[in-house]
C-alpha cells in the first residue's frame, strides 16, 4: 500500500493503475459543515496497485487521477458512486468516469437485493464481515492511523474482488447492457449540476399560483447561491420551512424582511437581505414568466386500485422470475401512473424495464394476460 502526498507520486501509480483493465476507487469525505463535500481520501486498486491518495496534501495536483478517470480503457468500479462522482465532477471541472460499473446496481441486476449495503454485499460474496470500528472517522484529521487507512483501503481491496464475479454474473444472465443503460444517467453531466434556478426542485409545493411559485423559486435560487457561494449548508442559510415563509410573504423591501420568523433579527441589513430583495423583485415583476410550470396532478380515478394491486403482484412475479430487485423494475408511483395511462412516461416503459414488465403489464390490463395460482406459485398466463 502507498500513501500518496506529492504530484509525481500519483503520476507514477496512475500510470500503473492505467495498465489495468480495471480499477475499484472509493473516496471519504467530509460534508457536516460545508455546501461542498470536502474531498479527504481516495482509494484505488488494481491488480497489484493499491494506493491511497491525500487529496489535502500540501501541493498535490490531482490532474493524473483525473486523467485516469477519464481513460476509456480502464473501467472504473464504485460502490454506491453517485456522491463520488459528483465531488470529482466539481473538483475535477467535469470529469466523469468512464466507462463506470457500480457494483450496487450490478447486485440488483443479479437478484442480490435492493439498493444492497458494501457491508452486506462484502458478506454475501466473499464470506468476510468488514471491520466497522473506524467508519465514523474524521478523515479529514492529519495524521490518519494505520488502522484509518487500512480501513478505508479494505473498501477497494474487497471491491476488486467483488467486480469480476458481478461482471461475469452478469454476462451469463444476458444482463449487461442493463447496466450500460443504468449508468448512463450517472454519466450524465446534468446528473450533477446544480444551478440555483433549479433549486425549487427539491421542495414539495404546497401552491400552484404563479405568484406564490414565482416567490418560491425566488427565494430557493437566492438560498443556493448563497450556500455554494460562501460554502456552507443550506440549511445554514435558512431552512426549507423558512423558504415557505418567504414565499408567502414575498417580500420586496427591506423593511418587510424585519417581521419574519424565518430570518434572524437585524438580517435586513445585510448584504444577503439586499440580494434576496433584489430576486424577489424581479421573480415578482412578472410571476407567469419567472414561476416554473408545474402540472397540475390530478387525483387517479377512483377506480385504480385493483389495478394497481394487481400490478404490483406482477411485478413480483417477474422480479422473481427474472431474478432482479423490484426496486430496479419500476416503483410504486411508476405503477400508480402505468395503471392510469398506458402511455405513462415513466422508466419501466423504456430499454430493457419495458421489454420485461412494461409490455407484458399492458398486455396485462387488456386482458390478455392472466393471473393464476399454480401450485401455490402465481403466474402469468395466456389468455386466447
Amino acid at each position: 500500500m502507498d500513501f500518496i502526498t506529492t504530484t509525481e507520486a500519483l503520476r507514477e501509480a496512475c500510470a500503473k493503475l492505467s495498465q489495468e483493465d480495471f480499477v475499484a476507487i472509493d473516496t471519504e469525505f467530509m460534508r457536516e459543515s460545508t455546501f461542498w463535500p470536502q474531498l479527504c481520501l481516495i482509494q484505488a486498486a488494481g491488480g497489484e496497485t493499491e494506493v491511497l491518495i491525500d487529496p489535502m496534501a500540501n501541493g498535490i495536483d490531482l490532474a493524473p487521477f483525473f486523467a485516469l478517470l477519464r481513460d476509456e480503457k480502464v473501467m472504473k468500479v464504485f460502490h454506491a458512486c453517485r456522491q463520488d462522482l459528483e465531488i470529482f465532477y466539481h473538483l475535477g471541472g467535469g470529469v466523469i468516469p468512464k466507462p463506470l460499473f457500480d457494483t450496487q446496481i450490478a447486485a440488483m441486476a443479479v437478484g442480490l437485493g435492493d439498493s444492497i449495503s458494501y457491508d452486506n454485499l462484502v458478506r454475501a460474496r466473499l464470506d468476510l464481515d468488514l471491520d466497522k470500528g473506524p467508519r465514523f472517522t474524521d478523515w479529514s484529521r492529519r495524521p490518519l492511523s494505520q488502522g484509518q487507512l487500512g480501513y478505508a483501503l479494505n473498501d477497494v481491496t474487497h471491491l476488486r474482488d467483488l467486480y469480476p464475479g458481478l461482471r461475469a454474473d452478469l454476462d451469463k444472465k444476458n444482463r449487461s447492457e442493463w447496466l450500460v443503460e443504468e449508468m448512463r444517467v450517472l454519466t450524465t453531466p446534468a446528473t450533477y449540476e446544480m444551478q440555483p434556478e433549479d433549486a425549487w426542485k427539491r421542495l414539495k409545493l404546497r401552491k400552484t399560483s404563479p405568484r406564490w411559485l414565482a416567490a418560491l423559486k425566488a427565494a430557493a435560487a437566492w438560498r443556493e447561491s448563497e450556500a455554494q457561494n460562501r460554502d456552507i449548508p443550506r440549511n445554514r442559510i435558512i431552512k426549507d420551512d423558512g423558504l415557505y415563509e418567504l414565499a408567502h410573504a414575498a417580500p420586496q423591501s427591506l423593511e418587510a424582511l424585519s417581521g419574519l420568523r424565518a430570518v434572524p433579527k437585524g438580517f435586513e441589513r445585510s448584504k444577503p437581505a439586499e440580494r434576496l430583495v433584489a430576486m424577489m423583485k424581479e421573480a415578482l415583476a412578472d410571476p407567469k414568466a419567472y414561476a416554473p410550470q408545474v402540472e397540475k396532478s390530478l387525483p387517479p380515478p377512483n377506480n385504480l386500485g385493483p389495478v394497481i394491486e394487481m400490478l404490483k403482484v406482477y411485478l413480483r412475479v417477474v422480479a422473481e422470475q427474472a431474478d432482479v430487485a423490484p426496486r430496479l423494475i419500476a416503483t410504486v408511483p411508476d405503477l400508480e401512473k402505468l395503471a392510469a395511462d398506458d402511455n405513462a412516461d415513466i422508466q419501466a416503459m423504456t430499454g430493457w424495464r419495458r421489454k420485461l414488465f412494461g409490455e407484458p403489464a399492458l398486455r396485462l390490463k387488456r386482458g390478455e394476460l392472466a393471473l393464476v395460482l399454480e401450485k401455490g406459485q402465481v403466474e402469468a398466463v395466456e389468455l386466447e
